[in-house]
């Protein structure tokens, strides 16, 4: 099953253009082992890293935001939610690095970004704005084809999904940098105020593909910042 979800993906990645997803969301309604959606980067391999998204769920259990594996390493880089509340985990190169009591809300929307630079390997999220303490990782460059994947955590290149993990609620804004951010342009995008869109995955001009059980909408009254 594995192999011919992973086949799909392929296909359709393929054919697949960029959309600008302004104003939109994936929303992942059901608790799946297949369900997701693959973003197709600009380019691979990476000396630093800035991840920055919004989401909308009212689990406490744990789940992953965001997961890019690469062929030697299944978290090359991973975003997780961890069931103790307040607690991200921010993976690089396989090594978890675990934040603690960090800003955290459930049925709210919440705006985390995580940076990461092989020079110092020092790793650092955001949650709403408020930066976490600084702790180092791997000083290893993120090389290989990269898989990136969300509303499933990766346990190998583009596979190994575990439904337990698997993210329910609604995701936006999902975007990438090759460079680590500042404090200002994180002020910025946390106030959505004209900040520079990711260069490697831009939520206003979008390659992707879902699988599953995903739905593309338009993000309604509710579900505003």
């Amino acid at each position: 099953m594995e192999k011919l979800i992973c086949f799909l993906a392929i296909l359709a990645t393929c054919c697949a253009s960029p959309q600008d997803l302004s104003g939109k969301v994936f929303t992942f309604p059901a608790e799946s082992s297949t369900a997701h959606v693959r973003l197709i980067p600009t380019r691979g391999n990476f000396s630093s890293v800035t991840v920055c998204l919004r989401y909308f769920t009212d689990l406490s259990r744990n789940q992953v935001l965001f997961s890019l594996a690469t062929p030697s390493r299944s978290n090359g880089f991973l975003l997780f939610k961890s069931s103790t509340r307040g607690q991200l985990i921010v993976a690089v190169q396989n090594e978890d690095i675990v934040f603690h009591k960090l800003a955290d809300e459930q049925n709210s929307w919440v705006s985390v970004c995580g940076t990461w630079e092989s020079g110092s390997g020092l790793v650092q999220p955001w949650i709403n704005g408020k930066p976490g303490s600084r702790k180092q990782a791997s000083r290893d460059i993120l090389n290989g084809a990269p898989i990136i994947i969300v509303g499933q955590e990766q346990d190998s290149h583009g596979g190994g999904f575990d439904a337990g993990q698997s993210f329910v609620g609604v995701l936006a804004d999902v975007h990438m940098w090759d460079y680590v951010l500042s404090y200002c342009e994180i002020t910025r995008f946390v106030n959505d105020d004209n900040f520079t869109p990711g260069n490697i995955l831009n939520w206003r001009a979008l390659q992707f593909n879902s699988v599953g059980n995903v739905i593309v909408e338009n993000r309604t009254p509710e579900y505003c910042f």
